[in-house]
């Protein structure tokens, strides 16, 4: 019997949360994966870890501070140490790289990976930002290098899963979320929450970042509009439902009013698995679902007053452009405001609106464009933030 050729993974972010447990997989099946290249932004010292246990080819480490340190904790193995963003985007052109996990956190993802697509390699997408700020152009690289980006995301994977093998239109995607831990809140009560409250998400088990957006249910309207350009349905189709269990992680229903969904306990290592072994399902030893302990399923409609960056999202995509791009940098900035405690819950909504109605608007966006509207709207989130 054929050897099987051990798959080559590039990791993007592999110190994140998707990161590790992507790496899990690959120590899960050591015969059928490899981790070719890691790298990160700060954490060098895991970073170093990693790359001793998994051996890599190469890694990076984004924030060049950190390069002789990581460079030294290296130095008696056998591996290429580069570091600063243009390494991000060379070391994912490299022709034995078959699979590019993008786990970086934020707009700092994008550039690689519209690198790896120029490079003709199929993504396993983790980094929603990509397709929130300029998911048109990646869809036309895509197009033009002929390049399939599999989903990580659990709601975007679960909707691939409910596709495979259907030939007629999408009616509706039913986008599921768990409403984070401030779900039951009124909104005097969202008035004094803390970070270390949102950080203490009821189901899920993710980054600083992500957890916050989850809270705030941004992560949910980035969601939808990841779900508009992977899938090719308009945002009136796409509908948001609360589901605090975090079983169903998705579902699509069709011409004929069937609905189908991918159930499963909430961990990523399963999604991660499937975007690398696609078409294939190899075993493993996660935890399987336990039917006779689901006593209730409940579904709920989301609460856009509440929650008002679900309905932003909706705006921004609505709008198109380089909307969803201002929305997303505002995003970015009220996030990192409110974990450090320069800016209450509350207020990161009325913020990026702010932003939204002040940044400059360009209907038919291109790469610099981007880029351009980035910096701006940062800069214009940020002057909104209040001095404490």
């Amino acid at each position: 019997m054929k050897e099987t050729t051990k798959k080559q993974i590039a990791i993007l972010g592999s110190t994140g949360s998707i990161g590790t447990q992507a790496l899990q997989v690959i120590a899960e099946h050591p015969d059928r994966f490899e981790a070719r290249i890691l790298t990160a932004n700060n954490h060098w010292e895991l970073l170093a870890q990693q790359a001793r246990q998994f051996l890599p080819a190469a890694v990076v480490i984004a924030n060049d501070i950190h390069y002789p340190a990581l460079s030294q904790a290296l130095s008696d193995l056998p591996i290429a140490v580069y570091t600063g963003a243009d390494a991000l985007c060379q070391v994912v052109q490299s022709a034995e790289v078959d699979i590019v996990l993008t786990a970086m956190v934020g707009f700092a993802g994008l550039p690689p990976t519209i690198a790896a697509i120029r490079s003709g390699k199929p993504i396993a997408l983790a980094n929603k930002e990509t397709m929130v700020v300029a998911g048109e152009l990646i869809n036309g690289l895509c197009r033009q290098y002929q390049v399939s980006i599999l989903p990580v995301d659990s709601e975007h994977s679960a909707i691939f899963q409910s596709i495979i093998g259907e030939v007629s239109p999408i009616e509706k995607i039913i986008l599921t979320a768990s409403g984070g831990p401030f779900r039951t809140f009124t909104r005097e009560q969202l008035a004094d929450v803390t970070p270390a409250m949102a950080l203490k998400h009821p189901n899920w088990d993710m980054g600083a970042k992500i957890t916050i957006d989850s809270a705030s249910m941004m992560n949910k309207g980035f969601e939808v509009i990841e779900a508009k350009w992977l899938f090719g349905v308009e945002p009136e189709h796409i509908q948001v439902v609360v589901h605090p269990q975090s079983v169903v992680h998705s579902a699509v229903q069709f011409a004929d009013g069937a609905v189908k969904a991918q159930l499963g306990v909430p961990d990523m290592r399963v999604p991660i698995q499937l975007a690398f072994s696609y078409p294939e399902r190899l075993q493993s030893s996660f935890e399987r679902l336990d039917w006779y302990s689901m006593h209730d399923l409940t579904f709920e409609r989301p609460d856009t007053e509440r929650f008002r960056c679900l309905a932003l999202a909706y705006e921004s995509l609505h709008r198109g452009g380089n909307m969803p791009c201002i929305l997303n940098a505002a995003n970015e900035i009220v996030n990192r405001a409110f974990l450090e405690e320069r800016c209450r819950f509350l207020d990161m909504p009325k913020i990026i609106e702010q932003t939204m109605q002040r940044a400059s608007f360009i209907q038919q966006p291109t790469y610099e464009d981007y880029l351009a509207t980035d910096t701006e709207a940062r800069q214009i989130a940020a002057s909104l933030l209040s001095p404490r």
